[in-house]
């Protein structure tokens, strides 16, 4: 990468946004420093656990807090006891559908920071430009290893694989010509053991691919069919500090977590201002604006609030289905 004095931290090169252009993907090594970029993160994560356990033993839903186990153990107990359940009140993004009053979004001021970190701005500032917006389309997946999960109940992506799809797919058509590109962030080493990322390069110059519902799987999402994936695909090894980017169109999926332990990752969205985000009623905010600077949201607390705001007109007026298709397509035969 190309190192930005005025800003001190990595720029895209040239021959970098090429390849990105082309390949609809892009593995940024080392963007991030472990300790000074993740580990306020983690950190919040594990207070975050510590009320969350207090809550589930209280509510009866959980027979221990496991307060004696580190974190990747104790949330693997967890979600033993608790199944996919346990990620709605991780995750920073509320559901797409059934939300109340009571319904957790982790809203933490270090995962606010992530979100605004000024070395991610600067690499999406050379793709996007330098007005950009926050897309509230954002997850954090903490997999526990599949044996946790093996146990036929309906699975979220966020907790196990994430089938072949496009970001595209997932949100409303109000967002088609939006300029959306996805971060993702490895919080532990992502391999093919414990689940990383598949890639199908080049496939975000196909158009959007139909998705279907296989009512024989036990995931809870519609997937490409497999043979609209093709057979160029690469699996994305990476590391902590690393950053992938990659366009709204590309196919990508995740391979299993066959590992003894959690693999970690956050998804982020960013897109130009002004353009729809294709989840109207989630909240996005401006993360950088030259031309209007006192538009940035910069306090983390405005963020929950804007949490908490949506969730109560969400109650009051729930948004329709995010799914574009219906059952009964040709190619889902």
């Amino acid at each position: 990468m190309e190192i930005g004095s005025a800003r001190s931290v990595a720029f895209i090169a040239q021959n970098q946004l090429q390849k990105f252009r082309d390949q609809g993907y892009l593995v940024c090594p080392g963007i991030l420093d472990p300790n000074e970029d993740l580990l306020p993160v983690q950190k919040e994560y594990e207070m975050l656990l510590d009320r969350v356990a207090d809550e589930l033993f209280l509510s009866g839903e959980i027979s221990s807090k496991f307060e004696h186990l580190e974190f990747d153990k104790r949330i693997c107990a967890m979600y033993e006891e608790m199944g996919s359940k346990l990620h709605t009140y991780l995750d920073i993004s509320l559901p797409q559908k059934d939300v109340e009053h009571k319904t957790p979004v982790h809203t933490g001021p270090a995962v606010f920071n992530l979100i605004t970190n000024t070395k991610l701005l600067n690499l999406l500032e050379g793709i996007l430009g330098s007005e950009l917006y926050s897309n509230p389309t954002q997850h954090v997946r903490i997999k526990p290893p599949a044996k946790y999960t093996d146990n036929g109940e309906l699975l979220t992506p966020e907790v196990t694989t994430t089938v072949w799809h496009q970001d595209l797919g997932t949100v409303s058509p109000e967002a088609d010509e939006s300029d959306i590109v996805t971060v993702w962030i490895p919080f532990t080493e992502a391999n093919k053991i414990n689940g990383c990322l598949l890639v199908a390069p080049g496939s975000h110059k196909r158009g959007l691919a139909v998705h279907c519902h296989d009512h024989m799987s036990k995931y809870s999402r519609q997937a490409i069919p497999d043979s609209l994936v093709g057979k160029d695909r690469k699996a994305l090894e990476m590391f902590p500090g690393d950053v992938l980017i990659f366009d709204k169109m590309t196919m990508h999926a995740s391979l299993p977590n066959l590992s003894q332990s959690i693999r970690w990752s956050f998804d982020l969205r960013y897109q130009k201002i002004g353009w729809p985000t294709g989840r109207p009623s989630f909240p996005g905010f401006v993360v950088r604006s030259e031309t209007n600077p006192s538009s940035v949201l910069s306090c983390p607390e405005e963020w929950a609030q804007l949490w908490k705001e949506a969730r109560q007109k969400i109650i009051s007026d729930p948004p329709g289905s995010f799914q574009r298709w219906r059952e009964g397509h040709p190619d889902c035969a």
